[in-house]
């Protein structure tokens, strides 16, 4: 039997069926996830091939608390008043127990302490309390301000401070470029405005003094 005229043929359909092979398993393997999906940290579904956005910086604040080192005496006692206050939801003009708005997250919490002043708005604080010195900015219990006065916390450490967010309640957030970048100035609560607190001073503490409050918290997210 002559092989000869068949052979070209076979090594003709033998190359055309590798050659097609190749170009098949490359196109499969191009992009291998490509009809993959999965579910990002907003919980909406998106290709795996594509490029994930990292969350604005007001969702990427840690919501969990960071406890300052031990503190004593007075400060202790803030520091539980301020703990027992962390989930509570925002509410504007609030005051607790449940809810709150910036200053009154505040006031409350140094009410509690045993301090004694006016409820008010972020700008009367500015204007009550005297600038702490450099090294005192960062220490806990310091009052931290921004946006132009209109939002306030409390100083955990260097590294974070506390406060009532209109969109995520009361929480622990980090100083971090957001926050540092609206960072106003800095107020400290005299030690000698603080008294034991008793079962009278929280009643009394229920009630803020009635005055009017200006808008907070345009700029804070």
């Amino acid at each position: 039997m002559n092989f000869r005229r068949p052979f070209p043929h076979f090594l003709v359909a033998c190359f055309a069926f590798s050659l097609t092979a190749s170009v098949a398993a490359q196109s499969s393997e191009a992009d291998p996830r490509q009809t993959n999906t999965t579910i990002d940290a907003n919980g909406s579904k998106r290709l795996e091939t594509e490029v994930a956005v990292p969350a604005a910086v007001e969702d990427a604040r840690p919501r969990s608390v960071q406890i300052p080192r031990a503190v004593a005496g007075i400060s202790q006692l803030l520091l539980t008043a301020i703990e027992s206050h962390l989930g509570a939801t925002y509410h504007y003009t609030g005051t607790g127990p449940n809810s709150f708005d910036c200053s009154g997250f505040v006031w409350r919490s140094f009410q509690e302490a045993g301090f004694n002043f006016d409820r008010g708005p972020a700008r009367s604080y500015w204007a009550t309390f005297a600038a702490p010195p450099k090294e005192e900015q960062f220490k806990f219990g310091t009052l931290v301000f921004f946006s132009g006065l209109t939002h306030i916390g409390i100083v955990a450490d260097e590294k974070g401070f506390y406060h009532s967010s209109r969109h995520h309640g009361v929480v622990y957030s980090p100083f971090n470029d957001y926050w540092l970048s609206r960072v106003d100035g800095f107020r400290r609560v005299p030690l000698e405005s603080a008294q034991t607190p008793t079962t009278s001073a929280k009643s009394k503490a229920a009630k803020p003094a009635t005055i009017a409050v200006s808008v907070e918290e345009d700029n804070e997210p």
